[in-house]
């Protein structure tokens, strides 16, 4: 049974040092819970965290998922898993094991716990999409066996854990299939285009772009995600998703470039580099589910995202 007591909520956040769990947790402890961060610090930091210490609401565990975690808690957000191609390849089957054996932890706890989770899922389970934009119904053109399978796959296991464990044990879960999300506490060195393309830009050297830069993604700003995610969270028992949660606004590679040199006042020239390999060439989401259930929209332009994104970088280097 969940152990709720009254509206102020335990809520455990997996990979809550990271970029976009540090940013969850911000949101939810404005709202007056109480947080668990569990992290293992292979990519989060707890820099990302400091502005929390002293603050008796706010609870730090070095664990890493793919063992069990034994707490209790009313709300469990799962995101633990590194995100850029840089860092989930770096150790390949740790990528896929935490991806698996973490939702298969996460789901035990939610189920001895009688409470809902949340799945921080990907873009990544559509691969190099044959449809555009991508709906939820769509099922994926993902290469099993290629150099960003342990992400992909291991992404698109967790789902069929979370539905499979929805179906046989009645567990409530929230799938949502996050887009290209940017802003303060990136990474330096994840490997993502906005980050590489503004750390190059401050630094004046080459923006780097693959194949043409005619391949597109679509930009939504943290503060507009993380919004949706805790909707998702908050929706009726019968909404499990899946739910696209990305900003529907869709840029090519060199238009990103040229938006960022303007916003850094670079003079950076553009160096193209050969496509890596299973790299998506579209990427845009369809959102009519999440406005229709969620009444979510992005609200936050990438012109306007860029600003803050660019000031903690320069911030960031100058230090």
């Amino acid at each position: 049974m969940p152990r709720l007591y009254d509206s102020r909520k335990r809520v455990l956040v997996t990979g809550g040092a990271g970029f976009l769990g540090s940013h969850l947790i911000d949101r939810l402890l404005e709202q007056g819970h109480d947080v668990l961060c569990v992290d293992n610090l292979f990519t989060g930091t707890k820099r990302n965290l400091e502005h929390h210490h002293g603050n008796p609401r706010f609870e730090f565990l070095r664990h890493d998922v793919t063992f069990p975690l034994y707490v209790e808690v009313d709300e469990i957000y799962n995101l633990a898993c590194p995100a850029s191609p840089i860092h989930y390849q770096h150790d390949p089957v740790q990528t896929t094991k935490t991806s698996v054996h973490g939702a298969i932890n996460m789901l035990g706890l939610a189920k001895r716990l009688g409470c809902r989770i949340l799945q921080a899922s990907t873009s990544e389970v559509y691969g190099d999409p044959s449809i555009h934009p991508q709906q939820e119904s769509y099922w994926g053109n993902v290469n099993p066996i290629g150099p960003r399978s342990c992400y992909d796959e291991g992404k698109r296991c967790a789902e069929t854990l979370f539905f499979d464990y929805h179906r046989q044990h009645g567990l409530e879960i929230k799938v949502a299939r996050i887009f290209n999300t940017y802003g303060p506490r990136m990474h330096p060195a994840d490997g993502r285009v906005v980050s590489n393309f503004i750390i190059q830009a401050l630094k004046g050297e080459g923006i780097t772009l693959y194949g043409d830069g005619s391949q597109t993604r679509s930009f939504c700003y943290v503060d507009d995600l993380i919004g949706g995610l805790i909707s998702l969270m908050e929706s009726p028992d019968g909404f499990t998703g899946p739910v696209n949660l990305g900003n529907p606004t869709e840029f090519t590679m060199k238009e990103l470039a040229q938006l960022i040199i303007a916003e850094t006042s670079s003079s950076s020239p553009l160096v193209t580099r050969p496509l890596p390999q299973d790299d998506p060439k579209q990427r845009k989401p369809d959102i009519t589910l999440a406005q229709k259930q969620l009444g979510w929209n992005p609200k936050i332009p990438l012109e306007e995202g860029l600003k803050p994104t660019t000031a903690y970088f320069r911030t960031n280097l100058s230090a």
